[in-house]
C-alpha cells in the first residue's frame, strides 16, 4: 500500500488546553484540527483512547475497543441538555502544568453520573441513537459495561481476584450478574455512546478540511481488561485465571529492571502492549 508523503503532529487530545483538569472532545480540538490544517499538515497521529487503568496510561486500558469516558467533553453535554452550568458550581481548581488523576477521576465521574440521570428526559431522537449504538456494539460493548460494573462492585480490584464463579463467567453467574448491575451496565453503555458520538463528530471535522488521523495501538491485550475476561480461552491462562505466558523487555534506559509486559494469544498473535517503549509500534488510520 503506498501512500503520500505528508507531515503532522503527535498529540493525545489529554494534553489540549482545557478548563476541566485535561484536554477532551470538545471544542479545543476542533480549534486544534483548524490550526494543524492552516499549517499544511495533513496528520494528527493520537495516542489510543481506551479507558485507562492502573497508572493512568493510554497503553494500559480495560479494554481494546472502548473509549475514555474522561475525554467526553461536558461543553457537548451542556450543549445537548444533559449538564447544566450550575452542576459547575463548585468548579475544582485545577494545575496547569501537572495532572492530578487522583482527584480528577472522580469529579469527573460525578457529573457524568449526572448527564446519565438525565438520559430518560433527553429527546427521543437522542435515546433511540443510544439503543442503536448499543445494538451495533454489542459484540464488545455488553462484556465491556457488565466488566466495568463489576471492576466497581469488586472496588476496583483486578478480575482474577473476583468471586470464581463470575472470574470463570459460569453462565448462572453472570445471568445473575447482568440481572444485579442493569442499571450500572447501562451507565457505562451510556459513557461509551457519549463518547464515540462526540469522536464520531471530531473525526469527520478533521476529515472535511483533509486531516487524516493515524493511532498508535499497544501490541498487548491488557490483563486486567473486559478482553481477557472475556475470551480467556484466546490466552495463555491457568486454571486459576493467571497467564503463564508474557512478554517484556531486558533493562534499559527507560527502566533498569527492565519491563514485564502482559499476556499473549493462543495463536501467537499480540495486539496490545503495556507500554510504549521496547517495541515497534503498530498504526491505524481512523
Amino acid at each position: 500500500m503506498n501512500f503520500n508523503r505528508a507531515g503532522g503532529i503527535l498529540l493525545h487530545p489529554t494534553s489540549l488546553p482545557g478548563r476541566y483538569g485535561i484536554g477532551d472532545l470538545g471544542p479545543e480540538a476542533y480549534r486544534f484540527v483548524d490550526w494543524l490544517t492552516s499549517t499544511g499538515c495533513k496528520l494528527w497521529q493520537i495516542l489510543p483512547l481506551g479507558p485507562t487503568g492502573y497508572g493512568d496510561s493510554p497503553y494500559q486500558c480495560f479494554s481494546a475497543f472502548a473509549g475514555n469516558p474522561y475525554l467526553i467533553s461536558f461543553d457537548a453535554l451542556i450543549e445537548n441538555g444533559l449538564l447544566t452550568k450550575e452542576d459547575f458550581s463548585d468548579m475544582l481548581t485545577f494545575n496547569a502544568s501537572r495532572v492530578d488523576f487522583g482527584t480528577l477521576i472522580p469529579w469527573k465521574l460525578g457529573l457524568l453520573q449526572k448527564a446519565f440521570s438525565r438520559y430518560p428526559s433527553a429527546p427521543e431522537s437522542f435515546r433511540k441513537e443510544f439503543k442503536r449504538f448499543g445494538k451495533d456494539n454489542a459484540s464488545w460493548l455488553d462484556d465491556y459495561a457488565l466488566f466495568m460494573s463489576l471492576k466497581e462492585a469488586n472496588g476496583g480490584g483486578a478480575w482474577n481476584g473476583w468471586e470464581e464463579s463470575i472470574r470463570k463467567r459460569k453462565a448462572s453467574a453472570i445471568e445473575k450478574a447482568r440481572t444485579e448491575q442493569a442499571e450500572n451496565i447501562l451507565r457505562h453503555s451510556f459513557y461509551q455512546f457519549l463518547f464515540f458520538r462526540q469522536w464520531k463528530k471530531l473525526r469527520a471535522y478533521a476529515h472535511e478540511r483533509g486531516l487524516t488521523i493515524i493511532g498508535d495501538i499497544p501490541i498487548f491485550i491488557a490483563y486486567d481488561s473486559a478482553d481477557a475476561w472475556a475470551n480467556p480461552k484466546l490466552f495463555f491462562l491457568d486454571e486459576e485465571s493467571l497467564p503463564t505466558v508474557v512478554a517484556g523487555v531486558p533493562p534499559d534506559y527507560f527502566s533498569a529492571t527492565g519491563q514485564l509486559w502482559v499476556i499473549r494469544f493462543t495463536n501467537g498473535a499480540c495486539i496490545r502492549r503495556t507500554v510504549i517503549s521496547g517495541g515497534s509500534n503498530v498504526f491505524m488510520r481512523y
